[in-house]
């Protein structure tokens, strides 16, 4: 499979939230990166999407603008804590090792998602090293008790 079909393959199962082929794409050396939850290698990178895809409300995601190495991806769904709703703009990188995914790097703008997902807080606190910092904990310890729960 050609690299830019790999991305497409990932995110086309991301649809359907069919988890366990999305991760099947990732290499045992995933790293991935992304403003919310920061660095997450191996297992932790694949058990992120298994508690995304799990907890996925109202979920929609279109992608767009594949590459051998990018993709533009916009999920729509409901933030189970405040029940608002979000569309996430996000551009993503990847890099490939033995035909499967071992690099994704996630980019979109942390301020408008908190300002989506949290409201009045999240449009003051979100642009802030502060709230990223927390932020990254958060849903750090979350993937912790999710994967210490699913193991």
């Amino acid at each position: 499979m050609k690299q830019s079909e790999i991305i497409t393959a990932f995110y086309t199962a991301f649809q359907q939230l069919d988890v366990e082929k999305m991760v099947s794409f990732y290499h045992d050396d995933i790293e991935f990166i992304d403003p919310g939850f920061g660095t997450l290698k191996g297992n932790d990178a694949k058990n992120m999407w298994r508690m995304i895809c799990s907890r996925a409300k109202d979920f929609s995601l279109e992608f767009s603008h594949i590459t051998v190495n990018s993709a533009h991806w916009e999920p729509t769904y409901t933030f189970s804590a405040t029940g608002n709703k979000v569309t996430n703009i996000i551009d993503a990188t990847f890099e490939f090792k033995d035909g499967k995914i071992s690099k994704h790097v996630d980019v979109f703008n942390l301020h408008k998602w908190a300002s989506q997902a949290l409201g009045f807080k999240g449009r003051l606190l979100g642009g802030t090293k502060f709230f990223k910092k927390k932020l990254n904990k958060q849903t750090q310890t979350l993937l912790a008790e999710y994967t210490k729960k699913h193991s």
